[in-house]
This record gives C-alpha cells, sequence and structure tokens, in this order.
C-alpha cells in the first residue's frame, strides 16, 4: 500500500519539505495501521525541521507528533483494537501522513463528539499541560499559576486544567488581538508581554504569591519569571519560543546572541531562594509508555472539554499551515485535515 507524506531529507531549511508518495507496510504484530484524518502541528515540528531540535533525526525522516484517524488494520497480537475504531495518538515523529503503523499502546479512543480535528489538537497540548502542572508542578487549590503563550494549544490546557483545582491563572500573550480568548477561556487575569512585562507581573500579582510559571518563552520573560516566584515556586520549562522564526531557514547569527545571553541561572541563589526550574520535552515522556497511558487516564477523569481549534487547513496546504504557525498570530490548535 502507498502513503502520501511530507518528508524531508534533511532538517534545516522548510522548503526542503517535500510532499511524497511512498510504500507503507503491513502492521507489526503489535502495531495498528491508522488511517490519518488529521494531523495536530507542533512548535517541536518546526524546531525539528529547522534542525533545532535535539530530538531531530539525523536521516531522512518525516516530521509530525500528533494524529487522529481510523484503524484500517491490526497486527495480530492486537486484541484490544478493531478495524473502524477511531482514535488519536502521539509518535515520535512521522505524523505529516495519510496513512501510518504504529505500535498499538500509543493510541487511545477519540472521546465521543469529539471531531477528527478535535482529536488531532489535543494529546501534545494537554500531555505536555497537565505533566508540567501535576507531575512537576504539584498543582493544588488556591495556588497562582502564570500560563505563557495563553491562547496557544498548550496554554489554554493549562488553564483548563489549573481551573479545575481552584488555582488562579494570569495568562501571557504576545498582543492584544488574542484577549478575547484568554476571556473566554476563564482566565483570572491577563497580560500582553512587552518590555514592561516584569513590572506588569508585579501589579497583577499584588499580594499573591507566584506558585508556578508554565515557561515557553524564555530571555528576559523567563527570567522575570523566576525572579519573582515565591518560595517553593516551581518553573516548568517546556520550550523556548525566543528561537522561533518565520524563515525558512535558521538566522545563525541571531540564534547564536540569543543563546549567548540567555538567562543564567545560579544554583547556590536557587537554595538561598528556595526556587525550582523543572525542565522536560514531550520525546521524553513518549519513551515512558507506562506514565503516558497513566498521565492520559488521570486527563480523562479531569472530563476535559474538546480542545479548541482555531485554524484548520487541507493537507496540501500543510506548508501554509506551518508559515501560519510560524507567525505567533494563531489561537488554538492549528490542524491539518488529510481528506
Amino acid at each position: 500500500m502507498n502513503r502520501l507524506a511530507y518528508r524531508i531529507n534533511k532538517a534545516g531549511n522548510i522548503n526542503r519539505l517535500k510532499l511524497v508518495e511512498e510504500p507503507l507496510g503491513e502492521p507489526q504484530k503489535n502495531e495498528v495501521q491508522i488511517e490519518v484524518k488529521a494531523i495536530g502541528l507542533n512548535f517541536a515540528d518546526i524546531f525539528a525541521i529547522l534542525g533545532l531540535y535535539s530530538a531531530t533525526p539525523k536521516e531522512s525522516f518525516v516530521p509530525g507528533l500528533e494524529y487522529c484517524g481510523i484503524i484500517s488494520k491490526v497486527g495480530s497480537n492486537v486484541s484490544e483494537w478493531q478495524e473502524g475504531d477511531k482514535v488519536m495518538g502521539v509518535t515520535r515523529f512521522g505524523g505529516y501522513t495519510s496513512r501510518l503503523n504504529i505500535e498499538s499502546n500509543y493510541v487511545t479512543k477519540l472521546p465521543d463528539g469529539w471531531s477528527f480535528e478535535e482529536g488531532a489538537g489535543y494529546l501534545v497540548q494537554a500531555l505536555t499541560a497537565y505533566y508540567g502542572l501535576f507531575n512537576l508542578g504539584g498543582i493544588k487549590q488556591g495556588d497562582t499559576v502564570l500560563i505563557h503563550s495563553a491562547a496557544g494549544g498548550v496554554g489554554i490546557q493549562a488553564n483548563r486544567m489549573a481551573k479545575k483545582v481552584g488555582a488562579y491563572t494570569i495568562g501571557t500573550i504576545g498582543n492584544s488581538s488574542k484577549i478575547d480568548v484568554l476571556k473566554s477561556e476563564g482566565f483570572d487575569d491577563f497580560i500582553v508581554r512587552d518590555d514592561s512585562f516584569k513590572r506588569k507581573l508585579e501589579e497583577k500579582l499584588k499580594d499573591r504569591e507566584l506558585n508556578i510559571v508554565m515557561e515557553c518563552i524564555g530571555g528576559k520573560v523567563f527570567k522575570s519569571g523566576f525572579e519573582l516566584l515565591a518560595p517553593q515556586g516551581r518553573l516548568i520549562n517546556y520550550g523556548s519560543a525566543r528561537y522561533g522564526s518565520n524563515t525558512n531557514i535558521p538566522n545563525w547569527p541571531d540564534l547564536i546572541w540569543k543563546y549567548l545571553t540567555r538567562p543564567k541561572i545560579d544554583p547556590q541563589g536557587m537554595i538561598e531562594s528556595n526556587k525550582a526550574i523543572l525542565g522536560f520535552n514531550l520525546i521524553w515522556l513518549y519513551h515512558k509508555k507506562e506514565l503516558m497511558s497513566q498521565i492520559i487516564s488521570e486527563m480523562d477523569a479531569l472530563n476535559l472539554p474538546a480542545p479548541l481549534v482555531g485554524h484548520t487547513f487541507s493537507f496540501i496546504e500543510l506548508p501554509k499551515a506551518i508559515k501560519l504557525f510560524q507567525s505567533g498570530k494563531t489561537v488554538g490548535k492549528v490542524v491539518v485535515t488529510t481528506d
């Protein structure tokens, strides 16, 4: 059987991403074959295509971390799934395709009433938000949580989860056009990030302690959040959007400058201030199958609504979707459909 896939032979230039037709073998005994109906875009995809992600394959690869679709074939040892089941899943690259084979324990049932687009926009963001807030952040009722990129997929999920446990949330956005999204999602307060971000955050906190920061920006924003953390506060670092750009190739002089001028935290100072920085990436979690399955079950118990899908593109428009995603002008999830 053949499939359509967006493949890049060597990372480093978005223009190298090409739509190709290629053969796909039968699923192995512990695998299922998915007829992909929708694909979710993520920052990690862009960083991998540009060669800026440490987990980027050195050889030719198909980008993409999440998908949603219908099981079309099952391996001989698979009993928990049947042909025709609607599922969503994550993969260690390989999602930008019309069909894929994957181990059966990496897929989960598409919730009743959810569209394929919503299924493709859920797992990566929700897993990131949950692991950051609960497993690392130890969130509890009454905590104050600062959530960056609050109108994006992770930001929206983090707010929904934090409100489930009675936390107070402050969302940050890059421009004021996204304020209405934050209001509709029930953030308690918000900040439009600019050069006076630290002062704005101090004003928003007033007498509140800042307990958790969901950090994905980097630079001065990272530093300000860490400095304003309360004793025993946790900064959860899962990304650094400041290294992103809307260009087809990395701007190496700019990236080097940002790297050399990145915030540097003194470990001794962390002891004295009683603050913590905890970093992770979802590729690491992907290799912890039992933990990931446990987290998905715990997320199910929160009874979260379907994710906000802000932008939908056709499969042939995937490069256009990437350009919009790079622009920083998106809200919610960017999804590509294969039909």
